[in-house]
């Protein structure tokens, strides 16, 4: 699940993209993504409004607003603000900072292993690679950097406080509730960048189908995915599957957009690989250096 979720994530900046030329701010795009996913998923969960509790209710709505509004506004900001290549690679820290922030929180629980730094570590470099795809330019941009890291600490505590809600409520419920309150902390922004309902732009056919995509298949079904993941496999394990996206994005946009894939590169796609593995499963040194004794 957590692959499969990645590798769609990884295809939506030409979703986004699409819209945005076709008039759409990034407000209304995550509005109507986010409502339409609300809207679909309520047919698959309880009808149950309330959680157990008023702190289960904040703890929904700090969901609702660090994997949802908080996330998406601020990246999409810091889009308009720095470079992109600026705002990929520092989104790109999130699992690092999640398992920092994991370890800081459930400090017996949640000991970051020698792999899973070493694979992060090989995988952020194999990032890097990727999303300069050859042409190194760093244009340091405070605001907008600002706004990325902003981005990246909210997936973070995103992933933090779904571990807290997932072994008390069901995972369709969970997820209903981030949409919601997603729509619910966006309310405030609205205020100063207003909804605009325009009928012709938004019954375009392509409008039609990359807002669908965006909202039952990278919100609705992805976010449930994802929760799924976080549940089985842990914050920290999911949250470096997340070092994908660069990869798959870059290969999407060498199809869609004809863009030129480097060796750097691809240099850059092998270490993402191995170092997701090596987080994910390690690597046996001890084995590797038997290997080496008997060719020697």
């Amino acid at each position: 699940m957590a692959v499969i979720t990645v590798i769609i994530w990884g295809t939506t900046f030409i979703s986004t993209k699409i819209l945005i030329n076709n008039g759409l701010s990034p407000v209304e795009i995550f509005f109507y993504r986010f409502l339409m996913a609300y809207l679909c998923i309520w047919f698959f969960t309880p009808k149950t409004l309330l959680s157990k509790s008023k702190k289960d209710e904040f703890l929904f709505v700090l969901l609702g607003l660090c994997g949802g509004s908080l996330y998406f506004v601020a990246e999409n900001m810091a889009l308009g603000i720095t470079l992109a290549s600026n705002v990929s690679l520092i989104i790109c820290t999130a699992p690092l900072l999640t398992a920092f922030l994991s370890f800081i929180v459930y400090r017996k629980k949640e000991k970051p292993t020698k792999n899973l730094i070493y694979g992060s570590l090989l995988a952020l470099v194999g990032v890097t690679l990727v999303i300069f795809n050859g042409s190194f330019v760093l244009q340091l941009n405070p605001l907008g950097d600002f706004l990325t890291v902003l981005a990246a600490l909210s997936w973070a505590f995103y992933g933090l406080i779904l571990r807290k809600m997932e072994n008390n409520y069901p995972t369709l419920f969970i997820t209903r509730k981030v949409f919601f309150y997603g729509i619910v902390t966006l309310l405030p922004i609205m205020y100063f960048q207003p909804i605009h309902f325009n009928k012709d732009i938004l019954f375009r056919p392509s409008v039609i189908l990359n807002l669908s995509f965006l909202g039952f298949i990278a919100s609705m079904l992805c976010f449930f995915m994802w929760n799924t993941a976080v549940k089985k496999l842990g914050v920290v394990r999911t949250s470096n599957y997340i070092y994908v996206v660069p990869l798959v994005t870059l290969l999407t946009s060498s199809l869609v957009l004809e863009e030129q894939i480097t060796k750097i590169a691809i240099l850059g796609s092998i270490c993402i690989l191995l170092g997701v593995y090596m987080a994910e499963r390690g690597i046996n040194l001890q084995f590797i250096k038997n290997i080496t004794q008997k060719r020697i």
